[in-house]
């Protein structure tokens, strides 16, 4: 039986053997391996200079857009503070236009004289408002008629007048800051 059990003893040691040689030979594969999967990798990381230029002007404008729309962004912001009272204030011009109406009346009464002055004071408290707020009436008798301020309702020939110059204003026109809120209707010299 010793010898049976040195055979075998010897079976295991020539199995142990094997087992610490392969890991060696296994190693080997292995740095072979990625030997050759790093070469691959530099084969691919290898830039071509066409693809890196088109890579930088895509990122150019990507950047270019990006700044674009942050500019839009912050300036559509500020106009929307600088004209936010704009709806409120085209809702109030025919109530102004109104009171204009009602001021050019002559009161007879005494009565009508004070309610008169009562309105006058409100009328002006009204146009101090808007004043501060920016809004202001488009100039238009005397002036050259201007499209983009004026809207021509009437083309009549008057003498001392000339031509495409403002003859007399049918309604105010009002402007908040630099945009018009209504054209004012006017009559044009020809």
């Amino acid at each position: 039986m010793t010898e049976e059990r040195r055979d075998e003893q010897e079976v295991v040691a020539d199995e142990k053997e094997q087992q610490v040689e392969e890991p060696e030979s296994l190693q080997a594969e292995d740095t072979d391996e990625a030997t050759d999967a790093n070469a691959q990798a530099a084969e691919e990381i290898e830039i071509n200079p066409l693809e890196l230029a088109d890579v930088k002007n895509r990122l150019a404008r990507v950047q270019a857009d990006y700044d674009n729309f942050r500019r839009r962004s912050r300036e559509e912001k500020e106009a929307q503070a600088k004209y936010r009272a704009q709806g409120f204030i085209e809702e109030l011009l025919p109530a102004l236009d109104n009171f204009e109406r009602a001021l050019a009346v002559e009161p007879e009464s005494e009565e009508a004289k004070q309610l008169l002055e009562g309105m006058k004071m409100v009328y002006r408290q009204l146009q101090e408002a808007l004043t501060k707020e920016g809004v202001e009436a488009i100039a238009t008798e005397g002036e050259t008629f201007d499209p983009h301020r004026h809207q021509a309702v009437m083309q009549v020939e008057e003498e001392g007048f000339e031509p495409n110059q403002i003859v007399e204003e049918l309604q105010k026109g009002y402007q908040l800051k630099d945009r018009v809120l209504r054209h004012s209707m006017v009559k044009v010299n020809v």
